[in-house]
């Protein structure tokens, strides 16, 4: 029974203790513990909100950088078709002067041709002409003096 009653007056003594202990609790609670949840709440919400953002950021970069990407790329083709063209209408006009200058040439052939064609004939005329009074000189020379040429061709 000792031990019961000193059991009992340790547990008296502590009472005020234990009442200490569970105001301090209760004042850690509503002096600490409260505010410093509510600010770990915001900052965490702060936190959380600014990777979002940053999140909400990043998508919107992508997709301008996408949207300027597809802008460079249409802006690209737009070049390489006019250089196309640009080159195309080069290749035309090239294509039209060498067929005008073969044009030329082809009629500058042609009457050289025509005035070779003329040459040859006159040539020939006057080789024929030639031809004839050569071989009259040659049977004259040929021939007696007495002889006439008519009779001489029969």
């Amino acid at each position: 029974m000792e031990i019961l009653h000193q059991l009992g007056g340790l547990v008296l003594g502590s009472v005020p203790t234990m009442v200490f202990f569970l105001l301090l609790v209760a004042a850690y609670g509503l002096l600490v513990r409260t505010p410093l949840d509510k600010t770990l709440a915001e900052r965490r919400a702060r936190t959380t909100g600014a990777v979002e953002k940053a999140r909400g950021a990043i998508a919107a970069a992508e997709a301008e950088a996408t949207v300027y990407e597809e802008k460079l790329r249409s802006a690209r083709s737009e070049i390489m078709a006019a250089r196309e063209r640009k080159l195309q209408q080069w290749q035309a006009e090239r294509d039209q002067a060498l067929q005008s200058a073969r044009d030329v040439a082809q009629a500058r052939v042609n009457a050289a041709k025509q005035e070779i064609e003329g040459m040859s004939v006159s040539a020939r005329k006057q080789i024929e002409e030639a031809t004839a009074q050569l071989s009259e000189q040659i049977l004259r020379a040929v021939l007696p003096a007495g002889t006439k040429l008519s009779e001489a061709r029969q």
